[in-house]
């Protein structure tokens, strides 16, 4: 896939993360693509409305793709989102058996935009290094300073 085609689904990802917020919740979006370019499913955070602490948009992504498609079809798709996955998250995907990542931001990044809000406090932990771990090799592509801007302007003011 292109770097143009990355950057496109990252915008919808954008989307996601926009719609989440105005939900409620905090600006994560994530969408989930098979190999031919169809998105089969998108997800933002529902952590705030749902009470939910693991309610990150990649992990909740991965519990509902989980029910509907199998590990093979999984291992074929790419997941994009925002945000470069957090540690729970990237668990999530790797359990899942999603076999490509692609994403906006890193989380040193997000750290930054979120500074020391009790509501997104970072884990300093690269999905590369939790994927290195395991013993499948999940591909991993970003961030992408082209749309860094329209990532953090879904944040402008929301963090504290």
């Amino acid at each position: 896939m292109s770097k143009e085609q990355h950057i496109q689904y990252l915008r919808r990802s954008i989307e996601v993360s926009r719609r989440a917020r105005e939900s409620g919740n905090t600006p994560f979006g994530c969408i989930l693509v098979d190999r031919a370019g169809r998105i089969l499913w998108e997800q933002g955070n529902i952590e705030v409305t749902e009470h939910n602490c693991t309610g990150h948009a990649e992990r909740t992504l991965m519990e509902e793709v989980s029910k509907r498609f199998s590990k093979e079809e999984l291992w074929h798709c790419t997941m994009y989102t925002t945000a470069e996955p957090c540690a729970m998250c990237a668990g999530a995907i790797y359990w899942g058996n999603v076999g490509r990542v692609v994403f906006g931001i890193t989380e040193k990044r997000l750290a930054e935009l979120t500074g020391d809000d009790e509501r997104n406090l970072t884990l300093d932990l690269p999905c590369t290094e939790v994927f290195a771990s395991g013993r499948k090799p999940i591909v991993v592509i970003g961030p992408f300073p082209e749309i860094e801007s329209e990532v953090v302007a879904v944040h402008e003011g929301y963090w504290k």
